[in-house]
Order: C-alpha cells, then sequence, then structure tokens
C-alpha cells in the first residue's frame, strides 16, 4: 500500500483506503467527499496519467481524467495493479 501521490505515469492501481483526517474540519479541507463524487472511492481502478513537478496528479477514473492536487493524493492510498 503507497500514496497515489508516489505512483509514476503509466502505472495502475485500486484505491484502498485513505489516510484518516483528524477532523470532520480537516476531512471538508482534503474534499474526501468531493473525490467519492469524482468516483476516486474503494475499490477504483485509477491510471496516473501525469505527476510531475510539485503540481496536481493528473488521473484517469473510468472514462474521465481527474486532476488532483498532490497533497490529497498523498492522502489517498492504492495498491499497484500486478
Amino acid at each position: 500500500m503507497l500514496p497515489l501521490g508516489l505512483l509514476s505515469p503509466g502505472e495502475e492501481a485500486h484505491v484502498v483506503g485513505q489516510r484518516h483526517p483528524r477532523s470532520l474540519r480537516e476531512a471538508a479541507l482534503i474534499g474526501l467527499t468531493r473525490l467519492e463524487e469524482m468516483g476516486i472511492r474503494l475499490g477504483k481502478a485509477v491510471e496516473v496519467l501525469n505527476n510531475e513537478g510539485s503540481g496536481p496528479l493528473l488521473v484517469r477514473v473510468d472514462e474521465s481524467r481527474i486532476a488532483i492536487d498532490r497533497g490529497t493524493a498523498m492522502k489517498i492510498l492504492v495498491r499497484r495493479k500486478t
């Protein structure tokens, strides 16, 4: 298990969890509900399209491309596809 933010472009993984926020306020700040609305939820397959520099990650979930800020990507736990 590792954070989504550590995957390289082209790598695929399944979402297995998230680092738990310390409070509801922190959950709102990192947008956990918003991530689920965008399709990033437990068991979903994701493919990293771009992870360069310090900017946001670009990932594919189903047929959608989603930009995720780096801090949030480091809170999404994934398992690489083998």
